[in-house]
């Protein structure tokens, strides 16, 4: 029997998905409250299950310094007891009847998920639509979830490789708030008072601002008055005004170095790039895999398994709703420098703008980011959350004509792509420096011969 190819099996369950692939697009109900709340309903009867969810259009983007981390630190609060529920109730509910619930933050947005059989799904509507509206944020538990939140940022802190990227993402950016990590900086998260939180929270956790995706074994019309008998009565409240920031164009390289104790050194690097929906991102969508795609990608396969140059190497793309960054990063192999390998690493990406990538490269690449987009909605729940996050960061109909734009990629646009943002100029380097250790810097010096 005959190996199916990545490329065939993708085609398989895509039109595995019956009508949504038949109509060229997801067959997604969008619906309207007279508060402002949207509704993207999305049928799927392949199991009796369903998913809801909240996405707010606030995330650390909207923050300013002196409140850093303050919507990350809402959303844990939003767990912490309402007027209907104490404390934890909100997950013991949703757990008490089979079902499983989340909710994290980004840049862009912050978002609240529940799964259930569907004929409870009403249950995870009556929770939510209690958070939009009567979160209690009692100071006890206030300043109980702040040491947890602060918990995650020593962390991060304590964490060597997410310090160079932090430190690459404040050097790379001056003026967006994408400067600064979403979990925020710690004296922030001591400052931040009860009043600021009460404040940030009767400004964006408003319908207007907020959309509810339903996916699963519902029907449209019903589920629809179902959010409306929830969300309904929901105050319209005054609309936050969208923070316009533009990021001034880089002029030159910008470097930091990090010194941290760490098993071994690193070196990150950060091109200024586009947001989400751009053309250009379709591209550097493909870039990142020709780079990255695993063991036989350039990366790995040049500096890691060729050259031995490195013990890790890897590349992506940030998406995000305005311009973010492609980075590229490795940790040199033991005997060899940052230095080299940052070098190594400029070779690769001076290559993609001096020849075209392979027939062979292209069409893997393309392969893999179909296969991937196809197996991670075939749940509800990782359907759901496509949804609404290519909604929050753009519009759903971005995964109508995803696969359709990736495989409209060619050689040339790669090149093009790759001489436009890949310039010494556009990019920002941070440089991991191993610290010595207190036993280290303690012991005696021993004198030259």
């Amino acid at each position: 029997m005959r190996k199916k190819t990545i490329a065939t099996m993708v085609l398989m369950l895509w039109m595995g998905m019956g009508s949504f692939a038949a109509a060229g697009r997801l067959p997604i109900q969008e619906a309207h409250l007279e508060n402002g709340l949207r509704i993207l309903v999305l049928e799927d009867h392949a199991w009796p299950v369903a998913t809801f969810q909240v996405w707010y259009r606030v995330g650390s983007r909207d923050e300013h310094p002196g409140i850093t981390g303050i919507s990350h630190l809402l959303e844990h609060m939003a767990f912490k007891g309402t007027s209907r529920g104490g404390p934890e109730e909100y997950s013991q509910i949703i757990q008490k009847n089979g079902g499983d619930d989340n909710g994290w933050t980004s840049w862009d947005y912050t978002c609240f998920f529940a799964e259930l059989a569907a004929d409870r799904l009403n249950i995870a509507m009556d929770l939510l639509a209690g958070q939009m509206t009567n979160l209690l944020l009692d100071s006890l538990e206030l300043k109980s979830e702040r040491e947890v939140v602060k918990e995650e940022r020593r962390l991060g802190e304590n964490s060597p490789y997410e310090q160079v990227f932090e430190e690459m993402m404040a050097a790379a950016f001056k003026s967006h708030p994408y400067q600064w990590p979403v979990v925020g900086w710690m004296p922030d998260l001591d400052a931040i008072t009860r009043e600021e939180l009460e404040r940030y929270y009767r400004t964006e956790y408003l319908p207007g601002n907020a959309t509810a995706v339903v996916v699963g074994d519902v029907k449209t019309k019903e589920v629809v008055e179902a959010v409306r008998r929830y969300f309904g009565s929901v105050p319209v409240g005054n609309p936050p005004v969208e923070p316009q920031i533009l990021e001034p164009e880089q002029k030159g390289e910008r470097r930091v170095k990090v010194v941290k104790q760490a098993e071994m050194p690193a070196v990150m690097i950060g091109y200024h790039t586009v947001g989400i929906g751009d053309a250009d991102e379709y591209v550097l969508t493909v870039v990142e895999k020709i780079l990255s795609g695993g063991q036989s990608a350039r990366l790995y396969h040049d500096l890691v398994y060729e050259k031995q140059l490195a013990l890790q190497a890897e590349a992506g793309i940030l998406q995000a709703r305005e311009p973010m960054l492609f980075w590229a990063w490795g940790i040199p192999q033991i005997g060899h420098t940052t230095d080299e390998l940052e070098t190594a690493i400029y070779g690769e990406l001076e290559r993609l703008q001096r020849e075209p990538v392979s027939d062979g490269e292209l069409a893997k690449a393309k392969n893999q980011l179909q296969a991937s987009f196809v197996f991670d909605q075939e749940k509800v729940s990782g359907l759901g959350e496509a949804v609404g996050y290519y909604d929050a960061l753009q519009s759903y109909t971005y995964l109508d004509t995803y696969l359709d734009r990736i495989q409209a990629v060619t050689k040339e646009d790669i090149v093009r792509v790759s001489r436009k943002y890949f310039g010494e100029d556009n990019r920002t380097v941070a440089i991991l420096v191993p610290k010595q250790s207190q036993a280290d810097e303690q012991a005696p010096l021993q004198s030259r011969p």
